[in-house]
């Protein structure tokens, strides 16, 4: 395996760069670091670009046998542990980092589903929130993520890590416009829902989610834009009755979860017996 010695190497510059967004953009390339995320990434067919590993986590039986596994897809470089924090974005990085390829989708390009489920992030600015959707998303069966223009990077890092590898299993189509999403959902037959408290909203638990969705969670300051909200069926979670104190609100992700989970349920789950 060769060895890079010094900071001003191209490879240790290049994965330096890409804790930024515009140089994400324009390289095609993001981060992935960490053990389980570099395990994940291994077992994907995502392209990788190279990966710098540190001696310590080839010693290690777990960092060995990926080692192993990563020579045989892409180029790696050995490097000490301050040179790997020089190209980290993280404070304590864990022995291992790769540098990928992004993979976007299209709509167009989205495969036909017999009863398709999309989540749509709607100008989400918390790269943890558009994460931790992202795994909610995936363990609750969606086909894609679509997210609106303005939206945070679901390659950042913050929101790779959030992901915890549900980014490589889940078509993600970002930079959307309004008009795009809602010509998508008329081509596709499917139910447009947001999430906003209305008078014409209908408690989660009254929706059906059983058919073609596309559900929409929006900002987490504004809500949905006004053009989505105008065209979508209004969906909203209730919240106990209680004296002064309680909370006003739920976090984007929190909510996320708790609707994905009720369309899993209808979905795939409404007739088990207790």
């Amino acid at each position: 395996m060769e060895r890079i010695e010094s900071a001003e190497n191209k490879k240790i510059k290049l994965a330096q760069s890409l804790t930024r967004r515009k140089k994400r953009e324009a390289e095609g390339l993001f981060l992935a670091e960490g053990l389980r995320l570099a395990e994940m990434a291994a077992a994907s067919d995502w392209e990788i670009s190279y990966g710098l590993v540190t001696p310590a986590l080839r010693e290690r039986g777990r960092g060995a046998r990926l080692v192993e596994r990563l020579a045989s897809r892409t180029k790696l470089y050995e490097v000490e542990e301050r040179l790997l924090k020089k190209a980290s974005a993280t404070e304590t990085p864990q022995g291992i980092l790769l540098v990928l390829e992004e993979r976007h989708w299209a709509l167009s390009e989205l495969p036909a589903a017999e009863n398709p489920f999309y989540v749509l992030l709607d100008g989400l600015q918390e790269p943890g929130n558009v994460g931790t959707i992202l795994r909610t998303a995936d363990a609750a069966g969606a086909d894609a993520v679509l997210l609106t223009r303005g939206s945070a990077d679901p390659f950042g890092d913050k929101a790779v890590r959030s992901a915890m590898g549900s980014l490589f299993h889940l078509p993600i189509c970002p930079s959307l416009t309004a008009e795009e999403v809602l010509a998508f959902a008329r081509e596709r037959g499917l139910r447009l829902l947001v999430t906003a408290l209305d008078a014409t909203a209908k408690m989660h638990f009254d929706t059906d989610f059983r058919g073609p969705s596309l559900v929409v969670f929006g900002n987490e300051g504004n809500g949905v834009s006004a053009e989505l909200l105008q065209a979508a069926e209004k969906v909203y979670i209730p919240m106990a009755e209680r004296e002064a104190g309680q909370a006003e609100s739920l976090n984007v992700a929190a909510s996320a979860a708790i609707l994905l989970y009720e369309a899993l349920r209808q979905r795939h789950y409404s007739n088990r017996q207790i």
